[in-house]
């Protein structure tokens, strides 16, 4: 599975050690963010990061800025992105069950590296319901994105 991550400046230290994380645990991870601490905004890193999901470059993403939430925003402004704010694991596998979430966003001055990687950890190993009703709701979040609601 191919991750994509991203970071603005708030989140260097935390995108680092997840990224580690992950690669220690096989992911083959692309780095869309910033690895510098000057002024770098999330909704550069956000877009960069729903580019990459959009174009198949990558399976699944991880959005991390200060809180987590403008990050979400950002992502979720491109079709087809589902993102999610979570700032514990089980938001992150609900979300991926029932909402087919392709991004998980948190914040490092939100979350611990270790709650981080528990977060991303839960994230990528958990797989789409399926069910009727979750594929019929993720359905019609397809549709508002085409205005058809």
């Amino acid at each position: 599975m191919k991750v994509g991550i991203s970071n603005d400046h708030a989140a260097v230290e935390l995108k680092m050690s997840v990224l580690q994380h992950l690669q220690e645990k096989g992911y083959d991870v692309i780095n869309y963010g910033t690895d510098s601490h000057e002024s770098y905004d999330y909704p550069v890193a956000g877009a960069r990061l729903a580019k990459a999901i959009q174009n198949k470059e990558v399976d699944l993403g991880i959005a991390i800025c200060g809180t987590g939430v403008g990050i979400s925003i950002a992502c979720n402004k491109h079709k087809g992105i589902r993102a999610c704010c979570c700032s514990e694991a089980t938001s992150a596998r609900l979300t991926r069950e029932h909402n087919d979430a392709n991004i998980i966003c948190f914040g490092a001055r939100v979350v611990s590296t270790e709650l981080a990687n528990d977060i991303v950890d839960t994230f990528l190993t958990t797989p789409f319901s399926n069910g009727e009703r979750h594929k019929k709701r993720v359905q019609m979040i397809k549709d508002i994105e085409e205005d058809e609601i």
